[in-house]
């Protein structure tokens, strides 16, 4: 079975920093909302509690970077992006600091409603050069995150996932910059997935398979920069087309950044996004807003059976019933 854990960056962050002294971290009212509790008690005096002040807060990161610290800020992702972005721009990304903006709450994993979903988040901060985006999808991602964030030179922007964390990739084999994890590989249809979506397209991917259609499957964790060899390959490959699935508005997120690589690259397959159709959403459960605004498995088989022009006998029932295990990265040597 699928291990779930409990608030797995609350306990890394305090594992991790133990060895890192020039690594701070600021809060903007939200402190045990983004699991930074356990930080600022263990090193009260390396953490910063900024008040419900976010431009504020940028521009006192910024200033701590420029004096050799690494500032790792935690509030929800709408308040990185949107209320501070000015702030963000010019403060952080134009002068190409070392800040860490480890936003909560993306796109629709919070029942707040259109003042804290933050599915536009991905496209804002693609816009900004300098820039690096990564997202995580489960436990194993959010466990190594830091790791990546810490080694890129320049600002990075996180999207962090709290709470109970599903553990969908083995714990030896940790997020990497720029590499997507190659769950499946597959010459009929490509399926690429990033955060929370992932889950439910290894739930819809596995049944498809059992059908006997030959879908692969990338989970991508790095959304900007947007070059990985591994992506242009599979993507190369796919006979009938590539589906990619996110929990984030179609504009400017991880469909718009497949759409540019193919039409750069000259890859004349079908390209169906999966994610938020240009619309807010509104506050409720996660498993309902993924399901009324077409993030969720189902949602996947029907855009497969559009791309390939048959109807495909898979009910919810279906998918419901698949048994999902911790997984390990398919070994790239077999493409060749």
């Amino acid at each position: 079975m699928m291990e779930s854990v409990q608030r797995p960056h609350r306990e890394n962050l305090i594992r991790w920093a133990a060895s890192r002294p020039e690594v701070l971290v600021l809060s903007a009212d939200l402190t045990s909302s983004c699991e930074a509790d356990g930080f600022r008690d263990t090193y009260p005096e390396r953490f910063f509690s900024m008040g419900m002040a976010e431009q504020n807060m940028m521009g006192f990161a910024a200033g701590l970077a420029r004096e050799g610290f690494f500032p790792y800020i935690h509030t929800f992702a709408v308040f990185i992006c949107r209320r501070p972005f000015d702030q963000v721009a010019m403060s952080i990304a134009y002068p190409n600091l070392p800040v860490r903006l480890i936003g909560f709450l993306p796109g629709i994993t919070t029942a707040g409603g259109v003042t804290h979903q933050a599915i536009d988040d991905i496209a804002l901060m693609r816009i900004l050069p300098n820039m690096r985006i990564l997202e995580c999808g489960d436990a194993t991602d959010v466990e190594s995150v830091l790791d990546v964030a810490q080694d890129i030179d320049g600002p990075v922007y996180v999207r962090m996932l709290r709470g109970e964390v599903p553990r969908l990739f083995d714990p030896s084999e940790p997020l990497r910059f720029n590499r997507a994890r190659v769950l499946t590989q597959g010459a009929e249809v490509l399926v690429l997935s990033t955060g929370i979506c992932t889950e439910e397209a290894v739930r819809a991917t596995q049944a498809l398979r059992t059908r006997g259609l030959d879908v692969g499957h990338l989970h991508v964790s790095t959304l900007k920069p947007f070059d990985d060899p591994t992506v242009l390959e599979a993507i190369a490959k796919a006979k009938r087309g590539v589906i990619t699935m996110e929990n984030h508005s179609v504009i400017g997120g991880l469909g718009s950044a497949v759409a540019e690589l193919m039409a750069e690259r000259g890859l004349g397959v079908r390209l169906l996004r999966i994610g938020l159709q240009d619309t807010y959403a509104h506050g409720a459960s996660r498993q309902y807003l993924m399901r009324e605004y077409g993030l969720d498995a189902m949602a996947l088989v029907r855009a497969v059976a559009s791309l390939i022009g048959q109807p495909l006998a898979l009910t919810e029932d279906d998918l419901a019933a698949v048994r999902l295990e911790t997984m390990r990265q398919v070994d790239k040597t077999e493409d060749l």
